[in-house]
């Protein structure tokens, strides 16, 4: 049993309601400490990390630690998502999983060279889907160092010293 690691939060983006609801179920099974937000489209996954419309409230869409990102989307696909979060400073330190149905040699290479951190393809099963899960904690919730919530360090204040002019 993999032991819980730190709690992160991480937002899924994903247009199919029962592969979210089945990552969700996956995540609870693996026995990893973490806060699940889902979106459904690639649209709605730049608002929750903008804070833009119903994701105003910064308490209740959070500045996720991980991103699972499917690619085939309606609105704004996980492509497109995918190049704006890595081209946003304010965004693009937070690694972005792709989980998606496809094996195309040409998704894989794409997302990679758009900044994606990760390529998964969806298994068939919920076993499957779980243990899928469980390497994604192993890895990105207990073994990597992550920048604190995706975010850039805090500038090091002024060292003060030398002569000062009286």
């Amino acid at each position: 049993m993999i032991e819980q690691g730190r709690p992160i939060t991480i937002l899924m983006a994903d247009d199919d309601a029962d592969d979210r609801m089945l990552a969700e179920e996956a995540l609870q099974e693996s026995r990893l400490a973490n806060n699940l937000y889902c979106v459904t489209d690639g649209e709605e996954l730049m608002d929750f990390l903008h804070h833009r419309g119903e994701y105003a409230d910064p308490s209740k869409s959070p500045r996720p630690g991980l991103i699972l990102l499917d690619l085939n989307m309606p609105r704004k696909d996980g492509r497109e998502a995918l190049k704006e979060i890595k081209a946003d400073p304010s965004l693009r330190r937070i690694p972005v999983v792709i989980l998606t149905t496809s094996q195309a040699e040409e998704d894989i290479y794409r997302t990679y060279d758009l900044g994606a951190n990760s390529f998964i393809t969806k298994p068939v099963t919920f076993a499957g889907l779980v243990e899928i899960m469980r390497g994604i904690g192993k890895y990105w919730i207990e073994i990597v160092e992550l920048p604190h919530n995706g975010s850039s360090p805090q500038k090091p204040a002024p060292q003060s010293g030398g002569s000062e002019a009286a």
